[in-house]
C-alpha cells in the first residue's frame, strides 16, 4: 500500500491473548493511527481455542479507547482448509467476529467471502498461509474499505 504509511505490528503465531497482552506496548509505540487493522484468531483456531471471541472483543474495546479517532477494522478469518475443521467452523466463528466488531463500534472486513470465491489458489500447501496473489486480494479489499471510510468522513 504505497500511498499509505503502514506499520505492521503483526507477530507470527500470535493468539488473541498475546495481542491483548501486547496492547500497552503498542500504545507506547504508536502515537496516532487513522486506521487499525486487526487480523487475529487463526492461531487460536490452530491450537483448538474456539472461545477467543471475548478476548477479541476486549482488544476492540481497548484499541477504540486508546485510539479514539481511528477506524478499527476487524478482518474475518480466512477460509482455511484443515482436516480437523468442519466446513462450518470458520463461517460460524466469522459470524461471531462480525457481531463482536459491530458491538464494539468497529468495522468488519469480510475477506472470507472474497477468498471463498477466488478463481486462483488462495493457500499454500499447508492450508493456512496465503499465496502472493491472495495477499493482493486481501490488500485490495483493505484499500477498498479504507477508501469507503475516507469517502464517508
Amino acid at each position: 500500500m504505497p500511498s499509505y504509511k503502514v506499520m505492521n505490528l503483526g507477530v507470527p503465531e500470535t493468539t488473541t491473548a498475546d495481542l491483548l497482552a501486547s496492547l500497552p506496548d503498542i500504545k507506547q509505540q504508536v502515537a496516532h493511527a487513522d486506521v487499525i487493522m486487526i487480523m487475529v484468531g487463526t492461531n487460536d483456531v490452530l491450537t483448538g481455542n474456539y472461545e477467543f471471541i471475548d478476548t477479541l472483543k476486549k482488544i476492540c474495546v481497548q484499541l477504540s479507547h486508546d485510539f479514539p479517532t481511528a477506524e478499527v477494522l476487524v478482518s474475518s478469518l480466512f477460509p482455511m482448509v484443515l482436516p480437523e475443521l468442519s466446513d462450518s467452523t470458520i463461517t460460524n466463528l466469522n459470524s461471531h467476529i462480525e457481531a463482536s466488531a459491530m458491538q464494539t463500534g468497529c468495522c468488519y472486513l469480510d475477506t472470507h467471502h472474497r477468498f471463498s470465491n477466488a478463481d486462483h489458489p488462495v493457500f499454500l500447501e499447508d492450508g493456512i498461509n496465503i499465496t502472493e496473489s491472495a495477499y493482493e486480494v486481501w490488500a485490495r479489499a483493505l484499500l477498498e474499505h479504507i477508501a469507503f471510510l475516507i469517502e464517508n468522513d
